[in-house]
């Protein structure tokens, strides 16, 4: 799946630029007219825990409480932040799913919507969903039914956040952190929360780089009695924020990050799909042979 897409910003061009930055999913019926890392976005649902001297002992602590955005920058470290102002220059979407037993993710490919099937690297569709439109979920095999629940949405935000007031794994103070990031927003109702504020810039024929999403979290509980967070959304629209050069070849460079992702899904499930349809082959064959011993 290879697209021609915009990579100069042009406020002026509202159809064109939505379309690039991955808006059409949340735009409703009625409007329709070698890969460098990023650091990832996540709320990070565990207390950070350190060793802090106490009466001149090591004592085990929480030092970064749970529910705090929590950024991975390049080289491995980690900021945290109860607020995250993110300016979204890309949005994607894709389908994921974790693999328990060779414990890694299936991911498809990044696309402007889920309104396609999508290659996956592991040689298949959609992460092993069927295809097309499921009429009676309840009369699916019992291991498919399994398989479908374990796939998720995920809605793929690229763009600058800053983090205010900032905290490093000690707690110490690092002020407010401006990065690049990546954000693969997963959980469904974080998908929907995420999602409204691209609704809101679309109705009013807004680009989402021109505006900050100001994002907190909140606490939710689960019968076990843990907990978990989400994160919270809202979109000052009153005001637009002026584009830059910088802007200009941050958002190319998002759009080649993600031609450069897909590039690396196509190949993955090229090879593994000939490898399939290979192993299928021999399959073929040695039922033929069998069948033709038997006649004997």
């Amino acid at each position: 799946m290879t697209t021609q897409l915009a990579t100069t910003l042009n406020t002026d061009n509202f159809n064109e630029m939505a379309k690039a930055m991955g808006m059409t999913a949340d735009m409703g019926k009625e409007t329709k007219a070698k890969q460098s890392m990023l650091p990832r976005l996540r709320i990070w649902n565990q207390a950070v825990m350190g060793t802090v001297e106490v009466k001149g002992k090591p004592k085990k602590m929480e030092v970064v409480p749970a529910g705090m955005y929590r950024l991975e920058m390049e080289d491995s470290k980690f900021v945290y932040a109860e607020e995250a102002d993110i300016r979204v220059f890309v949005q994607r979407f894709m389908y994921k799913r974790y693999n328990s037993d060779t414990k890694q993710y299936v991911k498809t490919l990044m696309a402007e919507n889920l309104n396609v099937d999508l290659k996956d690297n592991t040689g298949t569709l959609n992460c092993g969903k069927p295809t097309g439109y499921i009429e009676d979920f309840k009369a699916l095999p019992d291991d498919m039914k399994t398989l479908i629940k374990q796939i998720k949405r995920v809605r793929v935000l690229m763009g600058e956040v800053t983090l205010k007031n900032a905290v490093n794994d000690n707690d110490e103070d690092i002020g407010d952190v401006t990065q690049p990031f990546i954000w693969e927003v997963e959980n469904r109702d974080a998908f929907k929360t995420m999602g409204m504020p691209f609704t809101m810039m679309a109705k009013q024929k807004r680009l989402p780089v021109q505006h900050f999403i100001h994002c907190g979290t909140e606490e939710h509980s689960l019968p076990t009695g843990a907990s978990f967070f989400l994160p919270t959304a809202t979109v000052d629209l009153t005001s637009a924020i002026g584009l830059s050069d910088d802007d200009q070849k941050r958002f190319a460079d998002f759009i080649e990050w993600i031609n450069n992702y897909n590039d690396y899904i196509v190949k993955e499930w090229t090879e593994k799909r000939s490898k399939q349809l290979s192993s299928d082959d021999e399959d073929l064959v040695e039922d033929f042979i069998d069948i033709e011993v038997g006649e004997d």
